[in-house]
């Protein structure tokens, strides 16, 4: 990738930088966050349908490039448990994940910081029949009452794009309702130790797992931050969890399925034979 930091994290969106963008790691607010990454995936989001759209599926639920799905993995529940019940999907991109609840019986709705993602979810909709109303916002103010949700999930969306997690997390378990599912997946806290590459080289430890430090992409020509991805060390989100009342019930790290040949980003079954990738949490509203 020219001009990218060959130490940076693994991210489901990594393209190509420019030669006026460099890559560093430096402290970042919520606000630099949210006005690099809208825009970003706005320009990002027609290159990632096409690249990923048919792996995701139109009415698709998958929680990483393992290819895991939520059919598989119950991490919701059974999915026949889903029907008349409220679901928010937080970082909903073009509302795959959604779209698969909603064929289910639940009444999903999709949440994104991206218009153009959001467009996506609209073409989608009319491709398909199943519809997922859906609005602009951010995971910090969720702009929904308290208590509207039964179940609140976010399949590589959102979280690792926000600064302030404790708020986020704070407003998740705002919108649930008592004994309400939350139910994420991101990038394995580990692979922060490994450089961005799917071969045997993004195998070596390169970095302290415990620095977390944003990733951060500035465009030199304007100063501007374009692009933020933040780190949590797995005791960060357990910590984060309890401290708004939810209970950790499941923790799965999907392995690399055999004959899996896809690549994305870092994700490889090179590195996949020998390190997880995904890491995938669920807990409950107490």
């Amino acid at each position: 990738m020219p001009g990218a930091d060959p130490h940076a994290p693994d991210s489901r969106h990594h393209p190509d930088l420019p030669d006026s963008v460099r890559s560093v790691r430096r402290p970042v607010t919520e606000e630099q966050s949210r006005r690099a990454n809208g825009p970003d995936w706005d320009r990002y989001a027609d290159e990632y349908q096409a690249t990923h759209g048919a792996f995701l599926g139109d009415v698709g639920f998958v929680w990483g490039p393992e290819g895991l799905t939520e059919a598989e993995a119950g991490v919701l529940g059974d999915p026949a448990g889903l029907a008349g019940r409220d679901v928010l999907e937080v970082g909903s991109g073009a509302g795959q994940c959604s779209r698969w609840v909603r064929a289910r019986g639940g009444r999903a709705v999709g949440l994104d910081l991206s218009h153009r993602q959001l467009q996506h979810s609209r073409r989608i909709d009319d491709e398909t029949g199943v519809r997922v109303p859906s609005v602009l916002g951010t995971a910090t103010h969720l702009p929904f009452a308290d208590a509207s949700f039964d179940v609140v999930f976010s399949s590589f969306g959102a979280l690792q794009f926000v600064r302030e997690i404790d708020a986020a997390v704070a407003e998740t378990a705002r919108v649930l309702r008592p004994g309400g599912r939350f139910a994420f997946s991101i990038t394995h806290p580990t692979r922060w130790m490994f450089p961005d590459d799917p071969s045997a080289a993004g195998l070596t430890a390169s970095q302290s797992y415990w620095d977390r430090t944003p990733y951060v992409e500035v465009d030199d020509a304007t100063g501007e931050v374009t692009y933020v991805e933040h780190h949590r060390t797995l005791g960060d989100w357990v910590s984060l969890l309890a401290g708004a009342g939810f209970v950790l019930t499941t923790l799965l790290e999907p392995e690399w399925p055999a004959g899996h040949d896809r690549v994305w980003g870092g994700w490889s079954g090179v590195r996949g034979a020998i390190t997880p990738g995904t890491a995938i949490l669920g807990a409950d509203l107490r």
